[in-house]
């Protein structure tokens, strides 16, 4: 078991943490449909309760948090774990949200692409140096079928959202240090692949487009895939659940893998932060725990992460 300490219980789901300069942090949590700040002190305030089931969290260039709303779900309870089900009863739309983190003020910004592909369960978000933000769609559970996802683009001023790759329901996101490369994990399909960016809501074509992008490393095991985030040397900090419940490093050249396990079947997020980019919050998810600990190796400090 990787060493650590647990810094708050008790929360509803927790995921999407944004590690913030003055030792605090803020993620989401699910179940609640709320953003909630840990200050340093151990104190648990609430930032914003936009409902649904936000997800991913991420700072954007004009100091917001730009939240990936999945939509909600339905949970139940299995031997004390919290657990995310299908769509909840009142889903209507998956979306992304702006929120003020002084006034907790909501604003939508996408629910739908330009073109009019509507999001189905955003979940994961990062920003390019640019100023526009990657995000993955885990597409939508219902009791007898599935909606699809990708990976999607957008512009912080609602003015352009594009789908870049449509069709397998992704997870986790993350850029490359060099911003050259964008990662994302297929949760139920245990892999994470890798995309040459091209632009800002584009990639490079793939040579069979029902398969896209390049594997950098599957599992054998029951493993299923959630949120990453990066190293500054380039390792992917992947969330893996299940029978690896923890987090594992993995070399993007070579696909080898560093595992740390961590106490809850489904550890879904990491996030990276501190003076030397080497202290680590960790979602233990279905037991409402937040862990924190020291990293091998610094994260990948986001932009806009002031």
């Amino acid at each position: 078991m990787h060493p650590h300490s647990i810094v708050a219980e008790g929360l509803k789901f927790p995921e999407g943490p944004i590690a913030m300069d003055d030792g605090s942090v803020i993620f989401v949590e699910i179940a609640a449909g709320k953003l909630t700040r840990l200050a340093a002190d151990g104190t648990l305030s609430t930032v914003a309760t936009p409902g649904g089931g936000p997800n991913g969290a991420a700072i954007g260039p004009d100091g917001a948090i730009y939240v990936c709303n999945n939509g909600g779900f339905d949970w139940y309870e299995q031997d004390g774990m919290m657990l995310p089900g299908n769509a909840a009863k009142d889903y209507t739309t998956g979306r992304i949200e702006r929120i003020d983190i002084a006034t907790g003020k909501v604003e939508r910004v996408y629910d739908k692409t330009g073109d009019g592909l509507g999001l189905s369960g955003p979940n994961d978000i990062v920003f390019d140096a640019a100023g526009g933000f990657w995000f993955t769609d885990l597409g939508k559970h219902f009791a007898h079928h599935e909606t699809k996802g990708g990976l999607f683009y957008g512009k912080p001023d609602g003015s352009g959202c594009v789908c870049a790759v449509y069709g397998p329901n992704l997870n986790g996101v993350g850029l490359s240090p060099d911003g050259t490369k964008v990662y994302a994990a297929v949760t139920a399909g245990r892999v994470v692949l890798e995309f040459d960016v091209t632009g800002p809501g584009t990639v490079a074509p793939s040579p069979l487009a029902a398969v896209p992008g390049r594997f950098v490393t599957t599992w054998g095991t029951k493993t299923y895939l959630d949120s990453l985030a990066m190293e500054a040397n380039g390792n992917i900090a992947q969330a893996t659940l299940i029978e690896e419940a923890g987090v594992t490093s993995i070399d993007p050249v070579t696909g080898a893998k560093e595992f740390f396990a961590f106490p809850d079947l489904l550890t879904t997020n990491i996030a990276f932060g501190g003076a030397d980019m080497m202290d680590a919050w960790v979602c233990l998810s279905t037991t409402g725990k937040m862990a924190k600990c020291r990293w091998p190796r610094p994260g990948l400090r986001l932009n806009f992460n002031a």
